[in-house]
């Protein structure tokens, strides 16, 4: 069960609908993400793609986001985010989209500054989902897209991103993309 890790939610556990599988950023990862954005978060606003439990959404929010919106394509997956940000006491900074990406990428309002793609790790890279960013104006022109991913694979060049980092952490790697000017 995903906790999250810092801030006014710090040590507030998430759960999942019974029978769903997810697979939860780990936490020593997620600390580490938070670490490197620790700067950016504050105000900020947070899309967090194929959000599963939430929990990156959740923390993000927890660290100071003024707008958090989860994206989950599962639709029991999706309410079960949207009763844990009832519970919480966040449901006016965290906001649920029960679609899946590429279609929910078409009700959102510009301009994020962080966005968290964590799709599942058996498919393929979601160049859909990046060319909608840039086609749809979501993206401010200082954010960051972060990227997770199996550090088994190797990510080529995303067309229209310049990438900026990378981090490996065992089995799960972070790449870290801005928009090209």
């Amino acid at each position: 069960m995903p906790k999250i890790t810092g801030g006014n939610l710090g040590s507030r556990k998430l759960g999942s609908p019974k029978g769903v599988s997810v697979r939860p950023t780990p936490g020593r990862v997620k600390e580490s993400l938070f670490s490197i954005l620790q700067t950016r978060i504050e105000g900020s606003r947070f899309l967090d793609l194929f959000a599963g439990t939430g929990a990156i959404g959740f923390e993000a929010a927890s660290r100071g986001a003024a707008s958090v919106v989860c994206v989950e394509g599962h639709r029991e997956t999706a309410e079960t985010i949207e009763e844990a940000a009832r519970e919480m006491g966040v449901e006016d900074v965290v906001t649920v989209v029960g679609a899946p990406v590429d279609r929910a990428l078409y009700r959102l309002d510009p301009a994020f500054d962080l966005v968290y793609a964590d799709p599942p790790y058996a498919g393929e890279i979601p160049m859909q989902m990046f060319k909608l960013l840039l086609e749809r104006n979501l993206l401010a022109p200082e954010a960051f897209v972060i990227y997770e991913h199996s550090a088994r694979m190797i990510l080529p060049e995303i067309p229209g991103y310049r990438s900026v980092r990378e981090e490996v952490y065992g089995d799960v790697a972070l790449a870290f993309f801005t928009p090209v000017a």
